[in-house]
């Protein structure tokens, strides 16, 4: 932290740049500027100092342009989905204003100003790069430190000389394409709310099915096209009333109409059958203010994660079903997941895949052998045998279930041996982490038809997972054959040659690399939490 004497380049200039009364002020007006200037910097932490000795102590916001410029940037923060508000742009021209007075200027409080609206910029850029909201202190599920990279002192203290501050915010946002898609995504969605928003469907006594012709159908075409479904709007006959329109009846529900419903369905994870029930209804009648709120939490989210991302990485998007691997050759290998049902939550973290377990036993974890199995034990110690459950003490030796009262079984362990039915499949893929969670094959294959998949225990289990062992142990260069492996019927571990990044993460809005947009149901019910946090005020 600056010394007084380490502050005093910048008492000088400051002193320069006010008038001769000023400059010609009493010694206890420096003084008092001196003690201000260094407790600010002491409350402002390191990068302010950092950024402040990058410049050699010269000020930044003497200039009134300079102050515009930054609150006019400041508004441009709604299309991250931060509120400009927050960053009291108003305030700060109110108090650059009463700094210099009638243009002379006072030095406590033109030294308060200018150490406090370089505090609000460093706070914007802090927001930009990591996110308003620690993840650490909500129900987020998030238990990684987030770490974004240094700020770059240097580049920024040049954009704030040439009044850049557009660019400096642009330099710290997440680079990652989703991000950039999300945001695109929330602009699209602004534009709609400044335009209207769309309408609410009426209630339906009912279904509205394909073919039907009904009074709804209206504010169904409506409700698509405001958000460019094509082919979707009805005819305007009031315009040129004898002209023979090429455009949809209204009131039909025709193919066309169908096929964007079901797209509609396929975005926010319903039944994708064309019919409009009260799922589909319900998804349909959430207002545009709502869902540009789920896309601000979103890009939220994002910020605490996308920074430094290798360029190879497993990605598990735990409300969006779904598993990414982002290979070194730049394809990417996806596939539909099962994860954790709402009171056995898959945890969002960040770890590496270190190895893989090939045709693996499963001892039942103490949750699920609680819960689960013993009351279905002590109903039944067939269930033993019917399962290929073994009862082994907790140095491996195998017990009688019959020796054992399953009232108060004490400390056993119950495993199942490898097999086709064996829960976990023919492969296990392992990564370090607190919450005894991995990826793995399973026997339930009907499962991943379904369109809400929170229904596991908590690990995440993947279709075609031995497809993506064999790329994780291509791309590592682990010369090992994943079938001939299950084949053998052996039990053992194979070490990948490198770790692969892992990141299990929860978003419940997504924009795919077509610009499509998707809503997810919020499984976890994590959304409303996180959105009363960004959106409470700032306390300066």
């Amino acid at each position: 932290m600056p010394s007084v004497k380490g502050m005093k380049p910048l008492l000088i200039v400051v002193m320069v740049m006010l008038s001769m009364s000023a400059w010609a002020a009493e010694e206890a007006a420096v003084t008092s500027l001196e003690g201000a200037l260094v407790e600010q910097s002491a409350d402002r932490g390191k990068t302010l100092e950092a950024f402040y000795a990058e410049r050699d102590w010269r000020p930044v916001w003497q200039d009134p342009s300079t102050v515009t410029a930054f609150t006019e940037a400041l508004h441009t923060l709604e299309g991250d989905g931060l509120s400009p508000s927050d960053y009291r742009p108003g305030a700060l021209s109110e108090a650059h204003r009463r700094a210099w007075g009638d243009g002379e200027g006072d030095p406590q409080e033109l030294a308060d100003f200018e150490l406090r609206t370089s505090h609000v910029l460093l706070t914007a850029l802090r927001h930009l790069q990591k996110g308003k909201v620690d993840p650490q202190g909500l129900d987020t599920g998030w238990e990684v430190p987030v770490e974004p990279p240094a700020l770059d002192v240097a580049s920024l203290s040049r954009h704030v000389d040439a009044r850049r501050f557009e660019q400096a915010f642009a330099d710290v946002r997440p680079s990652y394409p989703p991000y950039q898609r999300l945001r695109d995504g929330l602009a699209r969605y602004q534009d709609i709310e400044q335009q209207g928003g769309w309408p609410t469907l009426p209630p339906l006594d009912g279904l509205l099915r394909p073919g039907d012709v009904h009074d709804a159908v209206p504010f169904l075409r409506e409700r698509l096209a405001v958000i460019g479904e094509p082919g979707v709007a009805a005819a305007d006959t009031t315009i040129l009333p004898d002209a023979k329109l090429v455009a949809p009846d209204p009131f039909t529900y025709d193919e066309a109409l169908t096929e964007a419903v079901e797209r509609f369905q396929e975005r926010h994870l319903l039944q994708v059958d064309g019919v409009v029930g009260p799922d589909t209804l319900a998804a349909l009648n959430v207002p545009v203010g709502e869902r540009i709120d789920q896309i601000r939490i979103n890009l939220e989210r994002t910020r605490w994660l996308l920074h430094g991302l290798p360029e190879t990485f497993v990605l598990v998007d735990i409300a969006g079903y779904r598993v990414s691997y982002y290979r070194p050759n730049g394809d990417i290998w996806r596939s539909r997941i099962v994860v954790g049902q709402p009171y056995r939550r898959t945890p969002s973290l960040r770890s590496e895949i270190t190895h893989l377990t090939v045709n693996p036993t499963w001892t039942i974890p103490p949750t699920i052998r609680r819960e689960d199995v013993i009351p279905e034990i002590r109903r039944d110690l067939g269930y033993l045998e019917r399962n290929n459950i073994r009862v082994l003490s907790y140095s491996g030796r195998e017990l009688d279930p019959r020796s054992i009262d399953w009232q108060d079984p004490g400390k056993v362990m119950l495993r199942r041996e490898a097999g086709p039915d064996n829960p976990l499949g023919r492969v296990v893929i392992r990564f370090p982490n607190d919450h005894m969670v991995y990826l793995h094959d399973t026997p339930a294959q009907q499962l991943f038809s379904r369109q809400q998949r929170a229904i596991s225990s908590g690990c995440i289990r993947v279709e075609n997972v031995t497809t993506l062992v064999q790329l994780l142990l291509d791309d590592t260069d682990t010369q090992r054959d994943i079938r001939a492996m299950i084949a053998d019927g052996v039990t053992g571990n194979v070490p990948l040659e490198r770790h692969v990044p892992v990141i299990l993460h929860y978003w419940t809005a997504h924009v795919g690399e077509g610009g499509e947009l998707s809503f997810r149901p919020d499984i976890y019910d994590r959304d409303d939490e996180l959105l009363e946090a960004l959106d409470r005020p700032l306390t300066w």
